[in-house]
């Protein structure tokens, strides 16, 4: 297994949840803006229980896939925000409501945005 880079692990944050059904998937590099991490990967979902399903389903697919587990999981118990935090990509799985209000991708409007979806063929 070859070492997953910070895309990587975006690209599969990102393909899982939308295999999930987590709606409006972005992956943004605000590697030149914040010194914390190289990508944010931001997507919701319609409800908690979707959130916690989106959030298990990326774990064990950046697992299986780069060999990853991330260094912390913050937001599990109330499932509305949940950050999963793997140091060079941080994943932001919302609930629609907390999206809505916190709008977060306007935050980082100006960052380059990653094309995560896979080619058609």
């Amino acid at each position: 297994m070859t070492e997953a880079t910070a895309a990587d692990i975006a690209v599969t944050a990102a393909r899982t949840a939308d295999d999930k059904k987590a709606e409006r998937t972005l992956v943004l590099f605000v590697g030149d803006v914040l010194s914390i991490t190289d990508y944010f990967v931001i997507t919701s979902a319609s409800n908690r229980r979707l959130v916690r399903m989106v959030v298990d389903e990326i774990e064990a697919a950046v697992r299986e896939l780069h060999g990853r587990s991330p260094l912390r999981v913050e937001g599990v118990a109330e499932q509305q925000w949940v950050l999963i935090d793997y140091g060079d990509a941080v994943v932001h799985v919302f609930s629609d409501e907390i999206r809505a209000y916190y709008e977060i991708e306007r935050l980082y409007r100006d960052v380059p945005k990653l094309d995560w979806q896979p080619q058609q063929g």
